[in-house]
């Protein structure tokens, strides 16, 4: 089973609906963490546009890239066009992605949902792709 970590700037939208869609979509296939370049904590818009297809990422929490090992993991996933400010060991993974996913803050709930959409279709290619 492939391990897989989504890390985006503050782990608090996009890495996180990330996390859950694959932890769901990817039960048994793959196993999933997410972490930031800096911690902030999970933004209530996007627990609430996850529990509107039915995940529930209310239980995770934002967590800082310092506190994981790369060498743990075959897949590394950026979500933020964030992969030029990762320490080199984790962009040379076996595999590596730069998603660049537009960042919802402060953005109307619909761009959230438009970016929870775009993360789910991403993420079911992934997992289709590492399975």
């Amino acid at each position: 089973m492939k391990n897989v970590m989504f890390v985006c700037q503050h782990n608090s939208r996009r890495s996180q609906m990330a996390e859950g869609f694959a932890r769901t979509l990817g039960n048994g296939k793959i196993t999933v963490t997410s972490s930031g370049l800096g911690v902030s904590k999970v933004d209530p818009i996007a627990i609430e546009v996850m529990s509107e297809v039915g995940i529930d990422i209310s239980h995770q929490t934002s967590k800082p890239l310092d506190n994981f090992n790369p060498e743990n993991y075959d897949a590394v996933i950026s979500l933020c066009g964030c992969g030029v400010n990762l320490p080199e060991p984790w962009v040379l993974r076996e595999i590596f992605e730069d998603w660049q996913i537009d960042n919802p803050e402060r953005q109307p709930i619909e761009t959230f949902r438009n970016v929870r959409d775009q993360i789910k279709e991403r993420v079911l290619q992934l997992i289709a792709s590492l399975s």
